[in-house]
């Protein structure tokens, strides 16, 4: 199993990206690349804020990897939310797309873009849903 967040779990999620026919179809023009802030939550195991940068290019993750604020913040998206509300969506309890729209997820860059190309981010979230899941405030001693 592979923690969350971290470069493993990113490594297996970009390994189920570019396995995915689905999501190749669904982002076939898709251009622009994803940094995902995972905000700090001591408490829950996460001191510091967590810059997953996602490099997505017509239905192929070309990277994926842990990076600094400097780099994730060039990202063509942006989507920042706390640990226990990304847990949410890997869980699946919150769909990203309405946590946006409802200020539960903050999202700089185009969010018309993003609902155009629906079918790829519901997929990505779909994905990340299979990754074999630590999370950090579940860990085993």
């Amino acid at each position: 199993m592979a923690q969350f967040p971290g470069e493993e779990w990113l490594d297996q999620y970009a390994k189920l990206i570019n396995a995915s026919e689905a999501y190749r179809e669904a982002a076939a023009d898709w251009e622009g690349d994803v940094c995902y802030v995972i905000e700090a939550e001591p408490d829950r195991g996460v001191p510091e804020d967590v810059w997953a940068y996602i490099d997505l290019w017509h239905g192929e993750c070309r990277a994926a990897r842990v990076t600094t604020a400097e780099e994730g913040g060039k990202a063509r998206y942006v989507i920042r939310a706390p640990y226990t509300r990304w847990k949410e969506v890997i869980k699946k309890e919150l769909d990203p797309v309405k946590g946006m729209m409802q200020g539960k997820l903050k999202l700089q860059g185009d969010l018309p873009e993003i609902l155009k190309y629906l079918k790829a981010a519901n997929e990505l979230v779909n994905l990340a849903a299979t990754v074999p899941t630590e999370f950090l405030d579940e860990a085993t001693a």
